[in-house]
């Protein structure tokens, strides 16, 4: 491109030979090399991974199962809390007990918005506008992830964050901050919407503008030789929405008469698509030569869904996937047609849902689970396409879900990603924050910190990838996939133990903001049996084998009863010991 696109970071502009396949296994460089094992915890974390994939060719989906039982035990909510929260609490793990599974998620549907930018404009002082409040968009999120009450919406924006991806580590993001705030504020609005406005909101959402580089996207001009930008055109059917391989119902990938994977789409599909995303940019009152490149700066364009500029949207034919939009139609309409064909496409049920399911509860759901997620995208039972309460729902209530074989199945689940370590660990135990402000900055270190951090993905393909392998394992050569471990190595699970025993003595964030009193468990550290049960059911919701817990118990009760500190040494190894366990790293 030749259109000196001076505040656009080049991300993700990879080429056919270096695109990852992600409906299928994937290993890459950042895990242990042929011969090195993972630390202990790590193997045990291996050994405690995920169920069965899909088969080639798919049978008739499988019915959907009976609902879940409307009595619900404390075990239980902690675990559903856990899937479809940043954790669970006393009040919360009351709430699911009282209303059962369908009430809690009809209670989380009414509750209101936090929203995320009106936090950030509460603390951006008029005076100094330029001032770069990045970090404010982590307390922010924290601040809701940890006592936000709208606790569903919250989690499941933050799992469309790491499938609709951008990072703060593009420069031209990272220097807005309010229009960052407003993605994650749009991923929570329409994650309880419709996917067909959520793919537009995305699609036009100037955040997503310079992240994959369609914001001012030009039209072809055979003079130059400028063709338009192909990033976003490629990673919205790549990622988003249909993947690189046509799927079955049941997520399986289908196949030729030859046995070969088939294409979804190829160069040709690309091209055409990529005209679609020409002539958007800013918004503003005007579409004016020099708003479109950047000038005339309207004071919200950074919140403002972008807005078609006529002259620089391409006027020839765009052919993809089997459409035809004729010459010389307008952008909007364009785009509309684009949009519709791609959200209604086969492949959007099985791909989408699977990869929220992966987001959600576990990292290899069965063929029929992905089928009946699949079902509901396509039908809500109304005759709706895409509404996302009915693709959560079937989600969370699926048998798999909700079902008692999955706690006992040693290959089911999925590794808890560090940041909902963090998470799960202030919502138990009650954090208060010092300022009021939850300022947890950054936490992406691996060797000192969590080796993730909110919002900070390295690329467009997330902190790991759907189809991830580790290789030289148990998991590869059962079949596996185990996304969250293409972050986790000899140094995280070391840095990820430092880290948890320093912010459970001391606190977590800036200054130590973030603290926990463990007051509850103080009253009980008398008796370790009875101060172990209590952080096993919020951590775990009683999944600790017996030995590990009557480990954990005789450690307690090593450190002698009597002290001045004796209690709150007691209740703080408990709770470091029973998270460095892989009951509760790995979400069952």
């Amino acid at each position: 491109m030749s259109d000196n696109r001076s505040d656009q970071a080049p991300v993700a502009r990879e080429t056919a030979m270096t695109r990852i396949e992600l409906d299928e296994p994937v290993q890459n460089d950042d895990t242990p090399a042929p011969g090195v094992t993972l630390a202990p915890l790590a193997s045990l974390l291996a050994a405690s991974l995920a169920a069965c994939g899909g088969g080639a060719d798919a049978p008739a989906p499988a019915p959907s199962p009976p609902p879940p039982s409307s009595t619900v035990t404390a075990p239980e909510a902690v675990r559903f809390l856990t899937q479809a929260s940043f954790g669970a609490s006393d009040a919360s793990i009351a709430e699911v007990v009282a209303s059962g599974y369908s009430g809690w998620l009809d209670a989380q549907f009414a509750k209101p918005q936090a929203l995320h930018r009106s936090l950030l404009e509460s603390v951006i002082d008029p005076a100094q506008p330029q001032q770069n409040y990045r970090d404010f968009v982590l307390d922010s999120f924290w601040t809701q992830a940890i006592s936000g009450a709208d606790q569903l919406r919250q989690r499941v924006a933050f799992a469309l964050s790491e499938i609709f991806v951008v990072s703060q580590l593009t420069g031209s993001i990272n220097q807005r901050p309010r229009g960052l705030a407003d993605y994650l504020d749009m991923l929570g609005r329409e994650g309880f919407g419709s996917f067909r406005t959520l793919l537009e909101r995305v699609s036009l959402h100037p955040i997503m503008g310079l992240y994959l580089s369609h914001l001012r996207n030009q039209k072809e001009d055979p003079a130059s030789g400028r063709v338009p930008d192909e990033n976003y055109a490629r990673e919205v059917m790549q990622l988003f929405t249909i993947g690189l391989y046509q799927l079955n119902a049941d997520g399986s990938v289908k196949l030729d008469s030859n046995r070969q994977k088939i294409a979804t789409y190829g160069n040709d599909d690309v091209m055409g698509l990529a005209r679609v995303f020409t002539g958007f940019s800013w918004a503003g009152p005007d579409t004016s030569n020099q708003r479109f490149n950047g000038g005339l700066a309207d004071p919200d364009r950074d919140v403002k869904l972008m807005q078609a500029y006529p002259q620089f949207h391409s006027t020839a034919e765009k052919r993809f996937l089997g459409v035809l939009i004729p010459a010389n139609t307008a952008a909007a309409e364009s785009l509309r047609i684009a949009l519709d064909t791609l959200a209604n496409h086969p492949n959007v049920g099985p791909f989408f849902g699977r990869q929220l399911i992966q987001r959600l509860v576990t990292s290899n759901p069965s063929p029929a689970y992905v089928a009946r997620v699949a079902a509901a995208f396509n039908d809500n039972g109304s005759g709706v396409r895409g509404d996302m309460k009915a693709v959560l729902r079937a989600i969370l209530l699926d048998v798999e879900a909700r079902g008692a074989s999955g706690t006992a199945d040693p290959q089911y689940g999925k590794l808890r990603e560090p940041v909902l370590r963090l998470a799960a660990w202030a919502r138990a135990f009650k954090v208060t924050s010092a300022s009021g402000g939850y300022r947890i900055r950054s936490t992406a270190d691996p060797s000192t910190q969590l080796g993730q951090a909110p919002l900070r993905a390295s690329s467009v393909f997330g902190f790991f990838r759907p189809g991830y392998v580790p290789p030289n394992t148990s998991i590869a050569s059962a079949g596996l996939v185990a996304p969250e471990f293409q972050i986790t190595g000899e140094t995280s699970v070391a840095g990820y133990l430092n880290f948890m025993r320093g912010v459970i003595t001391n606190g977590a964030g800036t200054n130590a903001d973030v603290r926990a009193s463990h007051a509850d468990e103080v009253t009980l550290a008398s008796d370790p049996q009875r101060l172990v049960a209590r952080i096993e059911l919020l951590l775990t919701g009683n999944q600790l084998a017996p030995e590990t817990r009557n480990a954990i118990g005789d450690a307690v009760a090593a450190i002698p009863a009597g002290g001045s500190d004796a209690a709150i040494n007691r209740a703080r190894l408990a709770v470091f010991l029973v998270m460095a366990t892989p009951e509760f790293v790995v979400m069952t």
